[in-house]
């Protein structure tokens, strides 16, 4: 039987991690992110590169493959786990199967603000979420914004939670997503992300949920131009890094990972938020129409969502955390 993509590549990368990779004197650490070269996750793990190398004097590098060229989130997360991978970025959704509590900041209208987020995931139960990685092999770094999901549709804009209704709309592959969906009474249908412009084309799916920068990145606003702005989910992304990779560091290069990938959150974060503004003006100029739906009547209709997936104490008190936390 020939060997798949994915064990090629972690049994590749792998190997270099046990022999202690080197160049010009120095370790070389691979992180891997899905998303483009030039995407503000990209750049903050690059910003991290260059604190990392420069703080440890050129002792601890880092070659950081973008764009997928590794394979998709689920692949990268399973071979960072394996130890094929120092770093991954990656999104909340494949990690809800591994640690419970990283669903809880992916639960619909978890968060009032982006304030709010920021707020949450840089306090106290951002380290628990953080925390909770640590048994599956992932060692959590920080987060990074993955901005305010929304509905965008074909031929309509979503007002109410009734116009979901007889809706086929694509969601990652995340039962959380589908129950969400599904709860305010649209048809979820798991589709690849590379497959969603064409499904919209096609009319497969008759619409999808996102943020504005990859709504426009990936030209869905050419197929589906009625942006309803629900703000539905505001969930961050995670960086973490290979439990097995940090197992060989010593305490003084564990601390500096830790301190370079927390400077790294706000260069991140400036670079968002110009390119959420730099998106919604693109698409808007090319005639997308957009609505604010009144929220409430969503927020409402998803509250079954939480009450499905909040099913022990701990979660319950997560939940309980973040909604303390001001913003």
């Amino acid at each position: 039987m020939r060997p798949s993509r994915r064990s090629l590549i972690a049994g590749g990368l792998a190997a270099a991690a046990l022999t202690g990779c080197s160049r010009a004197g120095g370790q070389v650490l691979r992180a891997a992110d899905a998303q483009p070269a030039g995407y503000p996750t990209v750049a903050a793990v690059e910003h991290m590169a260059s604190l990392l190398e420069t703080r440890s004097e050129g002792r601890l590098r880092m070659d950081i493959f973008a764009g997928g060229q590794l394979g998709a989130e689920k692949d990268t997360l399973e071979i960072t786990i394996f130890g094929g991978l120092d770093f991954n970025r990656i999104n909340m959704a494949p990690l809800n199967t591994i640690a419970r509590e990283t669903m809880v900041p992916a639960l619909p209208f978890m968060f009032r603000s982006l304030q709010h987020m920021r707020g949450a995931v840089d306090g106290a139960p951002g380290e628990t979420i953080l925390k909770a990685l640590e048994p599956h092999g992932l060692i959590g770094l920080c987060f990074y914004d993955s901005g305010a999901r929304s509905f965008y549709t074909r031929d309509r804009f979503i007002e109410t939670p009734a116009d979901l209704a007889g809706l086929k709309i694509r969601v990652q592959n995340s039962d959380l997503y589908v129950s969400m969906v599904e709860t305010l009474g649209g048809d979820a249908t798991p589709m690849v992300f590379s497959e969603v412009y064409q499904g919209l084309i096609q009319g497969v799916v008759d619409g999808a949920e996102n943020n504005w920068p990859s709504y426009e990145s990936t030209r869905h606003f050419e197929a589906a131009p009625f942006y309803s702005l629900t703000r539905h989910v505001m969930a961050p992304e995670v960086l973490v890094m290979s439990a097995r990779r940090w197992a060989k560091l010593s305490d003084e290069d564990r601390a500096l990972i830790r301190q370079c990938a927390k400077d790294s959150v706000p260069v991140m974060r400036q670079i968002w938020d110009a390119r959420v503004a730099a998106s919604q003006e693109k698409v808007l100029a090319a005639g997308v129409q957009m609505i604010e739906p009144d929220t409430a009547p969503f927020r409402e209709a998803a509250r079954p969502v939480w009450d499905r997936y909040l099913t022990t104490p701990e979660l319950r008190a997560l939940a309980e955390s973040i909604a303390e936390v001001e913003g």
